[in-house]
Order: structure tokens, then sequence, then C-alpha cells
């Protein structure tokens, strides 16, 4: 369902790689040019050794530059177009485009940006 959505948003500017790898990682989802990776996260992500594995995995992100921004599946089928809108404010404006400029509003309930 993301997927699909985000191959839609190359039209305004932002590509999106699916299983974008990163060192040793493998990014759900990665825009490059904003070096942002995009993470979509189950209940399973809710162990203590797992919440450890996924900060040690972000601080090798960040130390190469990249932002992550983590979205719950459940997040994704319930606010889809939130989702969408809160991915595309941390992208680039569309190329020509020097007018727009990515939103600061909040992320959706329950997700955020680490």
């Amino acid at each position: 369902m993301l997927w699909s959505r985000l191959r839609l948003k190359e039209k305004h500017g932002a590509h999106f790689r699916r299983q974008h790898p990163i060192g040793p990682f493998i990014a759900d989802f990665a825009c490059v040019a904003a070096m942002l990776v995009l993470e979509v996260e189950s209940a399973t992500h809710s162990t203590d050794a797992e919440i450890a594995y996924d900060r040690r995995r972000d601080e090798y992100m960040k130390m190469r530059g990249w932002s992550v921004l983590r979205v719950t599946n459940d997040n994704v089928y319930r606010n889809l177009d939130r989702v969408c809108e809160m991915i595309l404010s941390h992208t680039p404006p569309p190329s020509g485009d020097a007018k727009a400029s990515p939103s600061t509003s909040p992320a959706p309930a329950g997700e955020e940006k680490r």
C-alpha cells in the first residue's frame, strides 16, 4: 500500500527506493536525495532487544548523514494520506519549485523522527 503511494510521489520530486542497502542494513524505503530512511514497523518492534537493535541501526545511519522516520503498520493502514504528507514534508521540493518548502507539521500520532 505505502510503496504504491511512494512510487507515485516521484511525480512530486521524491524518488524512493524499496529495500535500499545502507552498510550492513536494509532500509524499508529510502529517498537518497533527501538522505531519508523510512521504516515501517509492526508490533514486533517492541521488545527490548529489538528496540536496542533499532537504536544501533539508527545511529549507524545518522552517522552517515541519514535521517530516519518510523511509522507503524497500523498508521499506514488507518492514516495513509497523513503518513504520506508527513513523509513528503521531509523530502526536497520538486525541481524548479523554489517557493515550496518542507512542512514543519508534527508527525502523526504514534510516529516519530529518530
